[in-house]
């Protein structure tokens, strides 16, 4: 009889088989990060679903061990809009860092977070910086929508290329279409209207409003900048063969990022043993 393939989830463990695991090898260890928010008019809100699907691919193939994702995000933009589900700035920090101390406790350092969410970004870098300081251990993180190269847009849409990038639109759109078709709702699809004011000057984006070519920083909520929650770019480009662009250039490039990180001492400035 064949061995059961290793299994791969940490959710799909008993703590028997996880220790056995740890005593044969530290394992790089995937934390994922989503958050449920509008993603306009055509699309889920849940987009965790989407950070815990490709972090299964590469924990699968890179050997690694994934952690259950974590479905909420730092996302306060999208409070207006009823459905989202937000944490505060202390309760992300707070969640991560017991997340990060329950694997470190264990003598657990090779850890990586992977997040689908933007607006975690700094909130990570923070929490991040005093794990370092506290526990001595680099933890790294890659921000999953982030990693697209001008090559791999081009690949998915030619030389309409990043134009297609914003909220609401891809690579989102695309990565639910070829990962979760059946939950689309092409029909809902609307065009981007972006572009309203706030304190009398136009909104950019989901951080700023513009005074000629100044940006100021000001608590934009996506309402302020738009009525149908796509911020910028076009739903209409998103297509499920430019969605596998996107997951297969996101799963192989994380992968090659597991498997260095197998071959480092993250308590080492150097990296090195």
């Amino acid at each position: 009889m064949s061995a059961a393939p290793q299994k791969h989830l940490l959710k799909d463990m008993t703590f028997v088989e996880f220790r056995q695991r740890i005593a044969r090898e530290k394992p790089v260890i995937l934390i994922p990060l989503g958050s449920q928010e509008e993603q306009g008019p055509n699309a889920p809100m849940g987009d965790w679903m989407l950070t815990e699907a490709l972090a299964d691919r590469i924990a699968a193939q890179a050997g690694a061990v994934a952690a259950p994702t974590i479905p909420f995000g730092y996302a306060d933009y999208f409070r207006p809009v009823p459905g989202g589900i937000q944490f505060r700035a202390g309760t992300f920090r707070a969640v991560l860092r017991d997340v990060l101390d329950g694997f470190l406790d264990h003598g657990l350092d090779r850890l990586l977070v992977f997040n689908g969410h933007s607006g975690n970004h700094p909130l990570i870098d923070e929490t991040l910086r005093i794990v370092r300081r506290e526990r001595g251990v680099i933890v790294p993180w890659v921000n999953v929508w982030r990693m697209m190269t001008p090559e791999v847009w081009k690949a998915a849409h030619g030389e309409a290329g990043a134009r297609s990038f914003g909220h609401g639109a891809d690579p989102v759109s695309s990565v639910y279409m070829h990962l979760f078709p059946g939950l689309m709702r092409p029909d809902l699809a609307e065009k981007p209207n972006p572009g309203r004011r706030l304190l009398g000057l136009p909104t950019a984006g989901l951080g700023a409003v513009r005074m000629g070519a100044l940006e100021v920083n000001v608590p934009i909520n996506v309402t302020d900048h738009c009525d149908n929650g796509i911020a910028s770019g076009h739903p209409a480009a998103a297509n499920p063969a430019a969605g596998k662009v996107f997951a297969d250039h996101v799963v192989a490039t994380t992968v090659a990022l597991v498997e260095h990180l197998k071959t480092i001492d993250p308590t080492a400035p150097g990296g090195g043993f």
